[in-house]
């Protein structure tokens, strides 16, 4: 970590230009380098393809996609398959009530028609 930003370096990326080319790539990390989730964390792509329910028990669609967004980040939940509706919900405590990897659930306190 170096000022707030994680510093890394690519094998076969050795100059200044060559990782300037790569910018705004994505970087993928195979999910065996990662450190075991510690209790209550959860990593953002375990979050992908869980059901979303509400309060009233109603399914509002599938997580797929977790989007960084500047003040939190956003669950991309999308009914009926990729084509489907979408809709954005802040990933944050005060609307997301629980998360259940085993059940693949993710409990929330938001409207169907919001």
């Amino acid at each position: 970590m170096h000022s707030g930003l994680l510093l890394v370096s690519l094998a076969g990326v050795a100059s200044r230009e060559a990782a300037l080319s790569l910018r705004g790539a994505d970087v993928g990390v195979s999910r065996s380098a990662l450190p075991r989730a510690k209790k209550n964390e959860i990593y953002w792509v375990d979050l992908v393809g869980l059901e979303v329910i509400n309060r009233e028990g109603i399914t509002l669609g599938k997580v797929a996609d977790v989007v960084a967004h500047g003040a939190h980040p956003l669950l991309r939940v999308i009914r009926g398959g990729q084509s489907g509706a979408e809709r954005l919900i802040p990933y944050v405590p005060a609307i997301v009530e629980g998360v259940d990897l085993k059940a693949r659930r993710i409990d929330v306190d938001w409207g169907e028609d919001f």
